[in-house]
């Protein structure tokens, strides 16, 4: 009798689109959550401290501190109940296991963050149902992502200077500190003994 590889006939649950995480990454994992009849998604959010396996049995695990106590969840990343991961902050590792954070408290389980990375699925359509962004006028600039920027200052009119300048001007000298007192002369010399 031949043996079957666990994966054969399972290939309908494994999930086209892997969600793009790295180890040390901050992530949104959304949870399906079965309560009677109902069903509603649960958000964890933690930092991926591991992935594990190839295939239908890949797993990542999740760390988070919830009032003092470290609390690590382990996911199989084709499981039907976990519906989304969703990058928050690209964190900067060098190691592909940070079991290391197991022992560290406070502010020392912080990872620096990868700077000008970009966060995939920043940049997705809306899902249908959900409130989509006013339209911009017609030759108005596209968004770029960034916070919009204030409006200019209106330019000030001639023969005043612009604030700048005045922040940069040298104090005037009454409100200069006070110099300090001269130096008391040194004591003189003892005479010389004959």
């Amino acid at each position: 009798m031949a043996m079957k590889h666990p994966e054969q006939g399972l290939a309908d649950t494994r999930k086209p689109k892997l969600p793009a995480y790295e180890v040390g990454d901050t992530v949104d994992v959304h949870v399906k959550i079965r309560e009677g009849d109902k069903e509603r998604i649960q958000v964890f959010t933690g930092t991926v401290i591991r992935e594990r396996g190839a295939g239908l049995s890949k797993t990542f695990t999740v760390r988070r501190v919830v009032q003092g106590e470290g609390v690590e969840r382990i996911f199989p990343i084709h499981a039907p109940t976990v519906s989304a991961v969703k990058v928050i902050r690209k964190g900067k590792v060098r190691r592909a296991k940070l079991h290391y954070l197991r022992d560290r408290v406070g502010k020392s389980t912080r990872l620096r963050e990868r700077l000008g990375v970009r966060i995939p699925g920043e940049d997705e359509p809306v899902p249908e149902g959900a409130p989509a962004a006013p339209e911009a006028p017609a030759g108005a600039a596209p968004p770029t992502g960034a916070a919009p920027a204030a409006a200019a200052p209106a330019p000030a009119p001639a023969g005043t200077k612009p604030p700048a300048a005045e922040a940069k001007a040298p104090a005037p000298a009454a409100a200069k500190a006070p110099e300090k007192p001269a130096e008391k002369p040194a004591p003189p010399a003892a005479p010389a003994k004959k």
